[in-house]
């Protein structure tokens, strides 16, 4: 059997700064095909029924099993299903063993469904995007869920695909009052092929558009635990043998790539000052994932940290 292909550390960087990992046009065509089948994406409700009926229809006519939380991952899907055959591939089987390590237990999943505007004609409910919030933000260790968002078909921009925040993962705040926020600078809004994947912390930032376009927009999401430490799951061969720290602020010429730099990226709405928070949070999360409690980044845990500005006893 073949080593998994583990995330290396350049992609396990930007998973810390970034909240997030895409894979365009991973999945091959027949398993999205075979998915949209089992989801029922064929036969979904025709409009005028009510959105409530619309959508209880729709999940009582998947073929999407129902599952426990706490159910291991590897027991949670047939033998044979799309979605099995999907979290079988070596991409998604290395990429969850980087990000949450063996064995992850089901959290939950879900068949998220947009409907075009005839579905919304002569009805009650308002025909918008979905509040920006946050998955089940309950717990505020160290540690994180993953969630993998998959888009089984071709997503146009008409058709409302998830936005999200780069860089608002490591932000806790109440998970639904965040919806007042919206159009934050930096939002992305997922146009894809078939068969694009989004690897989430379980903290970014994000929500459903609206569907402008003609036809049902269809995404799956499957949200997991760890049930190991989230440490040096990943290749960590990939590591530098040290550090690069670097000049800051007085800098004169050009620098490459390094994990550092790769943590110390601003996104476009950090504010100047308290942006510099999340470089914190980055390398704090970086510390757990690669066992390193000492690894620092432009300085920022060290001056922290600095014993001497600490009160004698």
């Amino acid at each position: 059997m073949s080593a998994l292909p583990l995330l290396g550390a350049p992609d396990m960087a930007r998973f810390v700064a970034r909240g997030f990992l895409r894979f365009d046009a991973v999945v091959p065509a027949e398993i999205n095909d075979q998915f949209l089948e089992e989801a029922g994406a064929g036969s979904y409700p025709e409009p005028g029924h009510g959105m409530l009926r619309t959508y209880m229809e729709l999940l009582a006519g998947a073929q999407i099993p129902e599952v426990a939380p706490g159910t291991p991952l590897a027991a949670a899907y047939p033998q044979g299903s799309a979605v099995e055959r999907l979290l079988a591939l070596p991409l998604v089987q290395g990429a969850m063993r980087s990000l949450v390590g063996p064995d992850p237990a089901f959290d939950h999943h879900f068949l998220h469904v947009t409907f075009p505007p005839t579905y919304y004609e002569g009805g009650s409910s308002e025909h918008v995007s979905q509040h920006t919030h946050q998955d089940s933000t309950i717990d505020p260790s160290e540690g994180f869920d993953l969630q993998i968002m998959y888009y089984p078909h071709k997503v146009t921009r008409e058709m409302g695909g998830t936005r999200f925040i780069p860089g608002t993962h490591l932000r806790r705040v109440s998970e639904v009052a965040l919806g007042r926020y919206q159009n934050i600078a930096g939002q992305q809004h997922m146009v894809c092929e078939a068969g694009t994947l989004l690897f989430l912390h379980n903290g970014i930032w994000h929500g459903g558009g609206v569907n402008h376009s003609d036809r049902t927009r269809t995404m799956f999401k499957i949200r997991m635990n760890p049930s190991v430490p989230q440490v040096r799951q990943w290749d960590i061969a990939t590591l530098p043998d040290a550090p690069a720290q670097r000049p800051i602020f007085f800098v004169k010429t050009s620098q490459p790539e390094t994990v550092e730099s790769i943590l110390m990226t601003p996104e476009p709405w950090f504010e100047q000052d308290t942006g510099r928070l999340e470089f914190v949070n980055r390398i704090k999360l970086w510390r757990r994932l690669a066992g390193d409690p000492a690894f620092d980044a432009d300085y920022w845990a060290t001056r922290l940290e600095n014993p001497a500005r600490r009160p004698s006893a």
